[in-house]
């Protein structure tokens, strides 16, 4: 008997299923992400500890390095703010009200998913360049909109908002409005409605476009480099200056910054994790 016992608490590490294939598809599944993700973050962290201390201090501490990854950090933490605010807004317009062009405006929300990055930076420093269209209109309040950070937040928003809109749309669905009718006929106003019924049950897959719209601002190259401006201090950021560096044949300097970017995005992605896990078991809703 406790043998039986000691085999059923073995067997509970994996759950009983109906289709087969567990080891074999657990087997493949280690092994893809080992060589796809694991080896090249390994051999990422390998490359840049061949550095001293000193030197990895040093380049930590360089103040271009420092403003540098301040300017990405920085940036995309904006633009997925941003990007969380008018993202629920987007979804909320999408699944909640029947208008004429409802698919089309469906459609271009997942735009920037086709576009290459390249194309989507050339067209945004067109349009908000000092003589672009809407750069042209923003001078006149005294705003300059390209080749400055804002530039940068412009096109982290333009590449950031599908992440939320598609992560918060098919949770959205899912809550019925029977929910805020509800919500209503018990006296709640509109405000009440929003923030205290919906946005509760909402929050993980906020949290989770939030995350994953933060990560991909972080790493952004092709879009930034047309609208940033690249000025040394003021608008470059680390992933160009890892380009930077390994142009230069820096390749210790190259690997050093990013092994710095990996770790700052592996914490906030970690504490933005653990946030949405409490979010979670507190309101009882799943992503």
């Amino acid at each position: 008997m406790t043998t039986t016992a000691a085999a059923s608490g073995r067997w509970r590490l994996r759950q009983p299923s109906v289709i087969p294939g567990f080891g074999l598809t657990l087997g493949f599944s280690l092994a893809y992400l080992t060589l796809i993700i694991l080896i090249p973050l390994a051999g990422l962290v390998w490359r840049s500890a061949s550095l001293s201390g000193a030197e990895f201090l040093g380049i930590l501490s360089d103040p271009r390095t420092v403003n540098a990854l301040k300017v990405s950090f920085g940036t995309a933490f904006i633009a997925a703010i941003v990007n969380v605010v008018f993202g629920v807004i987007v979804a909320w317009v999408i699944v909640r009200y029947e208008f004429p062009g409802r698919r089309i405006v469906d459609a271009v929300v997942d735009l920037p998913f086709a576009l290459p990055t390249a194309v989507a930076g050339i067209a945004l420093a067109a349009l908000y360049a000092p003589n672009g269209w809407i750069g042209q209109i923003l001078n006149v309040v005294g705003i300059k909109a390209a080749f400055n950070p804002t530039g940068i937040v412009i096109a982290l928003v333009f590449i950031g908002l599908p992440f939320v809109v598609r992560t918060v749309q098919p949770v959205m669905e899912e809550i019925d409005s029977e929910i805020e009718e509800a919500a209503a006929t018990l006296g709640a106003n509109r405000f009440q409605t929003v923030f205290r019924v919906l946005l509760p049950g909402l929050a993980p897959a906020i949290l989770t476009g939030f995350a994953l719209a933060f990560a991909r601002g972080v790493g952004e190259y092709g879009s930034v480099i047309f609208i940033a401006g690249n000025i040394p201090y003021v608008s470059e950021i680390a992933p160009l200056l890892i380009v930077i560096r390994l142009e230069e044949f820096s390749y210790g300097a190259a690997t050093a910054i990013a092994t710095i970017m990996l770790a700052l995005s592996f914490a906030m992605l970690l504490v933005i994790n653990l946030i949405q896990a409490w979010s979670r078991r507190r309101y009882g809703h799943g992503a």
